[in-house]
């Protein structure tokens, strides 16, 4: 084989494979059925796989093949079987992510990432045009204006909500017991509000954090001396609904309650830790009982928190298992302009879990005390309501929507729990 031809395989091999693994390509199946005896993920294996696959493309395809499109199709596919963080670039998306003109566009203040190939929400910013005009967490995005998200990457969906101040992105969603509908959301600046806090019976401060980006730590640090002057010998953390921020952000709001001891990792290629973040004792402000609250929007820097928090035996976690997010991207510019983003970090825990996992067992932080919200969609969920949404059943008795709650059970559990410990402490 040409050097030419090996290049074209190694190109196609990765996107093959995916296909081969979810089925998407009937004859590869079988290709790997007759090699059974042979390791799937073997790299001699899947360049045997991929030169019977051309083959097939290059002599039996109805026309002359454009290899440019099957170039641009297989590398698309190579990165989009990763992860959803990862994704190619055409040479256009490399220019303007290298001179950073994306900084010139707003969005509509939410977090997403991608579940069945969806587009997923995270977590709406409080006051942010998302919220204002009805969206949540666990709104699963079918349409961006009319590109079906289903066919693109997290970055082109991500790319095609952002826009220019005042225009307006539509949006379809689904939801889960409710009919389609359609968010026509104008772009915006927005900023998310600092930290509140208020003192509850029994000398608990609650602290709601609605943000981790940079500068966010120094207002909760200035709520908890709030809460102490008010007499605060207890805190609740609120971290539900905050996904994004940056890791640096996270380390150090969980520095404000944990003294000593390793606070997050970052995990590299082969599983080896490239940057430990370790307490530093001096920027310690409270060592009274704390509880953490977390849910499904929960992701990236208050996941470092919570998973701080439960490692270090600092306080307890309770809600429900966090979304599972926090990596780093890096850019490798190709020789054709094009380029391919890649996943080469993820953050992860003091003991080393990544947050971002294989599958729901695996991702994000488990709480210390599950309490679970009925209305609390699960991303493994989408699959199946994409299908009752697109292939509706008249005589199927439609799911009924859960009223919200009026009483806030994971801050009222959050509440007895540090009651509970004072007591113990008392009769002891």
């Amino acid at each position: 084989m040409s050097f030419r031809g090996k290049l074209w395989v190694m190109l196609l091999s990765g996107a093959i494979a995916v296909y081969a693994v979810v089925g998407g390509l009937p004859f590869v199946g079988s290709l790997l059925t007759t090699q059974a005896q042979e390791p799937v993920n073997d790299a001699g294996t899947q360049l045997r796989i991929v030169e019977s696959v051309l083959n097939h493309i290059q002599n039996d395809y109805v026309d002359d093949p454009n290899m440019e499109k099957v170039r641009l199709g297989a590398l698309r596919g190579l990165a989009g079987g990763l992860d959803a963080y990862s994704s190619f670039l055409t040479a256009d998306q490399v220019k303007a992510y290298q001179a950073n003109k994306a900084s010139n566009k707003v969005g509509i203040g939410a977090e997403f990432s991608q579940i069945s190939r969806y587009l997923y929400v995270i977590s709406v910013v409080k006051g942010g045009p998302a919220e204002k005009a009805g969206m949540r967490a666990g709104d699963v995005i079918e349409y961006v204006d009319s590109k079906a998200t289903q066919d693109i990457s997290l970055y082109d969906a991500q790319q095609l909500v952002a826009g220019d101040a005042g225009t307006t992105v539509a949006l379809r969603v689904l939801r889960s017991g409710e009919k389609p509908q359609t968010f026509r959301i104008a772009r915006g600046t927005f900023k998310a509000p600092a930290a509140e806090s208020r003192l509850e019976a029994g000398k608990v401060g609650v602290i709601k954090v609605n943000s981790l980006a940079d500068g966010e730590a120094n207002d909760i640090k200035t709520q908890v001396a709030n809460l102490t002057k008010q007499g605060a010998q207890k805190i609740v953390l609120d971290l539900r609904g905050v996904a994004g921020g940056n890791l640096a952000e996270g380390v150090a709001v969980a520095n404000l309650f944990i003294k000593s001891g390793e606070l997050a990792k970052v995990i590299g290629k082969e599983a080896k830790v490239t940057q430990t973040f370790t307490a530093d004792p001096a920027k310690t402000v409270f060592d009274g009982g704390l509880a953490v609250l977390i849910d499904l929007g929960t992701a990236g820097a208050a996941e470092a928190v919570a998973s701080a928090v439960i490692d270090r035996k600092r306080g307890e976690v309770v809600g429900e298992r966090s979304f599972g997010a926090g990596t780093e991207q890096q850019l490798f510019p190709l020789k054709s302009g094009d380029g391919l983003l890649l996943t080469v970090a993820k953050w992860a825990s003091p003991n080393g879990t990544p947050f971002l996992g294989d599958d729901r067992a695996t991702t994000g932080v488990k709480p210390s005390i599950e309490v679970k919200r009925p209305d609390t969609p699960e991303p493994l969920e989408v699959e199946t309501l994409v299908d009752q949404q697109n292939n509706p059943n008249p005589s199927a008795t439609p799911k009924p929507v859960v009223p919200k709650a009026v009483e806030d059970i994971q801050l009222k559990k959050a509440l007895e729990v540090l009651q509970d410990k004072t007591m113990t402490q008392k009769a002891g």
